[in-house]
């Protein structure tokens, strides 16, 4: 039922702790009948394919039945889209439970011109909390703080069950998952019919000279971290599929990619754009990501590549619980079979010592490259992070002191807060936007910057406030990279507020010109 799945989403929204989420969902799992359960679970991990409601329908509707005023000032002070049109709403809330399967069909089978309607009449049947959940399914934005794999996780809590097991089943599974419950259940594992499937994933630690230190160099092994993405590259049984860290399929952008995996098994490595032998930086891959097709202009002027780093399994052989010495000799002969113009091998590094390898760190021979991949040498390949067997010690970020624009309001545990900042940098006697970040700060920090946009408001544009320009900011990101698409010629990776200056006047903030000093080459 909704009002359950509604219960839910409001215990997960309120709960940081991980471990209380994950009781949450198993609790959830065991209470909810089929296929309901199964349903929540697609949400939760981005599984279902429902018709989106779109921002401006749910405010072209809540405007038929609001006061437009009382809805701004009411959107203002909430900061959510869902949480406010289901406090303001009139409807009696008296139309009878409605179970969440039906919803879901609803929403994903009603013709688009029909579907404006259909989520009114659903909003004047439901109470305000069950209205929330449903327009949180209806935009596909339910914004709990839970992962697809801590829901996995929170199933396997419930059954007693390895997630590594779950995961490497989930591609082949089907909604409402009824199979899978009744695995968790007790019953009978199911049985796959899926070639090509995903494996989980093995992750890696942060880590620094500090913590190296401790650790005999001998033991490990080390090679570049690339700025590209993650990705499994499997073929088998006449399928090939390429598939992201978190088991996400994006065969269809990368159809050169795909036509290269002439091979029975399964690789892990880094998508890139290559160009020759230079890698491009990520902003080319971006154009490729989230494609259902692919140009041939772009397949031609951005062309994709794959730098293995690791073996799972080749011809008939598992190589995933082997040593990663035993594991990488074997890789080293496989890739060698492959094309070269697209699935190469990303090679090692010669080190004797932690102190031999920073300075490899700190001198990278391509802008392109994050840090450093280091695992030890008898590590096995299992998904997740498992302590000690794999680390990246990434290159130290880039930084400057920026001036706060423009806030706005967070989502889910952050809607009473300004929490989503744009900031800028100066061009002569102008500040330009330069990038957006919503992290990296603490809850400390969050409050005081909460309160700087309350007390320094010049300006409205809907959810959006413009702030008095005088908050300088230390911004750190990973990369830069050209873009066409904002005003400061450049887009920021990762970008987070790493600390508040208040040491520092809006007029001795950094100029444009020292982040364009910090792009690479280009063509590089």
């Amino acid at each position: 039922m909704i009002a359950g799945f509604a219960d839910l989403l409001e215990r997960l929204a309120f709960t940081p702790q991980r471990k209380a989420k994950l009781r949450h969902l198993a609790e959830f799992f065991a209470r909810t009948p089929d296929p309901d359960r199964g349903y929540a679970l697609a949400a939760l991990t981005g599984d279902l394919a429902l018709r989106s409601a779109t921002p401006s329908l749910l405010r072209a509707l809540v405007s038929e039945r609001v006061d437009p005023e009382l809805f701004a000032i009411s959107y203002d002070f909430v900061g959510d889209l869902a949480e406010t049109i289901a406090l303001i709403w009139p409807g009696t809330g008296h139309g009878g439970e409605a179970r969440l399967s039906d919803l879901i069909a609803e929403l994903r089978d009603t013709p688009k011109t029909a579907l404006p309607a259909r989520i009114a009449a659903r909003l004047d049947q439901l109470g305000p909390s069950q209205r929330y959940a449903y327009l949180k399914l209806a935009t596909r934005g339910l914004r709990v703080g839970v992962s697809a794999r801590l829901a996995r996780q929170a199933l396997a809590d419930f059954g007693g069950l390895e997630l590594a097991e779950i995961e490497e089943l989930w591609h082949g599974l089907r909604l409402p998952y009824i199979e899978l419950f009744a695995w968790a259940e007790g019953g009978a594992k199911p049985v796959s019919a899926a070639q090509a499937r995903f494996r989980p994933v093995m992750l890696s630690t942060p880590t620094d000279m500090d913590e190296l230190v401790k650790f005999d160099p001998a033991d490990f092994a080390a090679e570049w971290k690339w700025d590209g993405i993650r990705v499994q590259a499997v073929s088998e049984g006449g399928q090939r599929r390429l598939y992201s860290r978190t088991g996400d399929e994006i065969s269809a952008a990368f159809p050169d990619v795909i036509a290269a995996m002439d091979f029975e098994g399964a690789l892990d490595g880094e998508l890139l754009i290559r160009r020759d032998n230079q890698v491009a930086p990520f902003g080319d891959l971006q154009q490729r990501l989230g494609r259902k097709s692919v140009s041939a202009k772009l397949l031609r002027s951005h062309p994709a590549a794959l730098r293995i780093y690791d073996l799972l399994v080749w011809g008939a052989r598992d190589w995933r619980f082997a040593p990663f010495a035993e594991r990488r000799a074997a890789l080293e002969d496989a890739v060698a079979r492959l094309d070269p113009a697209r699935i190469d091998l990303s090679p090692l590094l010669p080190f004797d010592d932690w102190q031999a390898l920073a300075r490899l760190r700190a001198h990278p021979p391509e802008d392109v490259i994050e840090g450093l991949m280091i695992k030890h040498r008898a590590s096995l390949y299992l998904g997740g992070r498992i302590k000690g067997h794999w680390f990246k010690w990434k290159r130290d970020p880039m930084r400057v002191d920026a001036v706060l624009l423009y806030a706005q309001r967070g989502h889910g545990k952050r809607s009473g807060y300004y929490s989503d900042f744009t900031f800028g940098l100066w061009d002569g006697a102008a500040l330009v936007p330069v990038g957006k970040a919503y992290f990296g700060f603490t809850d400390a920090e969050l409050k005081e910057l909460d309160r700087f946009v309350r007390a320094n408001t010049i300006d409205r544009f809907g959810p959006v406030r413009a702030v008095t320009p005088s908050k300088v900011v230390e911004v750190a990101f990973e990369g830069l990279n050209r873009s066409n698409r904002h005003k400061s010629g450049v887009a920021m990776r990762f970008p987070r507020i790493s600390r508040i200056r208040d040491d520092k006047p809006a007029a001795e903030a950094d100029r444009l010109g020292v982040l364009l000093d910090m792009l690479p080459p280009e063509g590089g």
